[in-house]
């Protein structure tokens, strides 16, 4: 279907690619798995996936067996862990059919990839998950003795890898930090003890690749910092990281309405002088999120202009009664060079990761 929209995600390949070589510079002696799950954060996960694999990627990370699925049928070959439960499924066999890796922390988990295994005439690898603080999914480690004693009878299953995640994605608190790395060495040196052929491990998100080599160990994993942002302000610098999307729009209508008047429904702005309102052909419905009223900004022929009044499903109101040369078609920044995920983030209550992800399948995604 032809594209008509003016409203498009740019993403910057060669950005991808830099973002990769700066995670690897910043752990020069550990692989390097690029998290691509949620559609590599909204940046599409075919076309983010090629690019970190061309740039030196080991592995490519996702959370679905879906999403494994989805980078296989376009021909990416490069190792695929899935390192969340994987979805509700019940045969294994399409993890070994697709050369996909799970994670597994229960001892039937273990038993059904074996099953599996055993029935395709394979040896299947997996990694254990720990869970050293985050509550989520993994094995507690008083569970891991016994789930490395039921791997020990079930020679169908290698368990190549060890895994855990931090519960603070900026490493904010150092004592839950420390815990976990404590934990996460103990299951270490417990399964090198079990006999386990244990070849990676890996534990450190982009906060951690940036500013904890302790936890670099065999492979990292980062996820935000290949995207183009620092996962927390403590963190800005210390990579030269490029953001690879700039989400663009154009001015779809003007009008000039005196002091007074109110925008958009619920009338929560109203011009305090004569102004230039600016209705721009995105919403809520596109990701540009409803939590963004009267706060953010956007880039209007290279000037910042305020959100005037709620952000509706398909439009949103900007003031550009201070932007000179301002024209019906005139390119509008939503996110991108001076208007970064962070800042949108900041002033909509939420995290980049969210930003990025929350950009939504109607707005093609065009390579650059």
């Amino acid at each position: 279907m032809d594209r008509v929209r003016t409203t498009e995600a740019l993403i910057d390949r060669s950005a991808l690619a830099h973002n990769l070589r700066e995670a690897r510079r910043c752990a020069p002696r550990s692989r390097v798995l690029a998290v691509v799950k949620a559609d590599a954060y909204g940046h599409g996960a075919v076309e983010c996936s090629r690019a970190f694999v061309e740039a030196g990627a080991d592995w490519l990370g996702v959370a679905l067996v879906e999403e494994g699925l989805e980078l296989r049928a376009a021909g990416i070959r490069a190792p695929v862990l899935v390192l969340g439960l994987g979805g509700d499924y019940t045969d294994h066999r399409i993890l070994l059919q697709n050369d996909l890796v799970p994670m597994i922390f229960r001892p039937d988990q273990l038993a059904g990839l074996a099953a599996a295994a055993r029935a395709m005439g394979r040896v299947a690898q997996a990694h254990v998950k720990l869970d050293t603080g985050m509550g989520r999914i993994g094995a507690l480690p008083a569970e891991l003795p016994a789930l490395l004693e039921a791997a020990r009878a079930l020679p169908e299953v290698r368990l190549t890898g060890l895994a855990s995640h931090f519960a603070n994605a900026d490493l904010r608190d150092p004592a839950a930090t420390a815990h976990a790395l404590e934990l996460f060495e103990a299951g270490r040196r417990a399964m090198l003890a079990a006999g386990m052929p244990l070849e990676l491990c890996h534990l450190a998100n982009s906060a951690a690749t940036l500013g904890l080599p302790a936890a670099h160990y065999d492979m990292i994993r980062p996820g935000l910092m290949l995207y183009g942002a620092a996962p927390a302000p403590a963190f800005e610098g210390v990579a030269e990281l490029r953001p690879a999307m700039t989400w663009v729009t154009s001015v779809a209508h003007l009008k000039r309405v005196p002091a007074g008047t109110p925008i958009s429904y619920g009338h929560r702005w109203r011009a305090r002088r004569e102004s230039l309102i600016a209705s721009l052909p995105v919403g809520y419905a596109d990701g540009y999120r409803r939590a963004l009223t009267n706060t953010a900004h956007v880039l209007v022929e290279g000037r910042r202009a305020p959100v005037a009044g709620t952000v509706c499903m398909d439009m949103t109101m900007v003031d550009v009664t201070d932007v000179p040369g301002v024209r019906v078609g005139s390119e509008v920044v939503l996110l991108g060079p001076g208007v970064t995920a962070t800042e949108m983030a900041e002033v909509g209550g939420t995290i980049s990761w969210e930003v990025f992800c929350a950009v939504g399948k109607r707005v093609p995604r065009v390579y650059t």
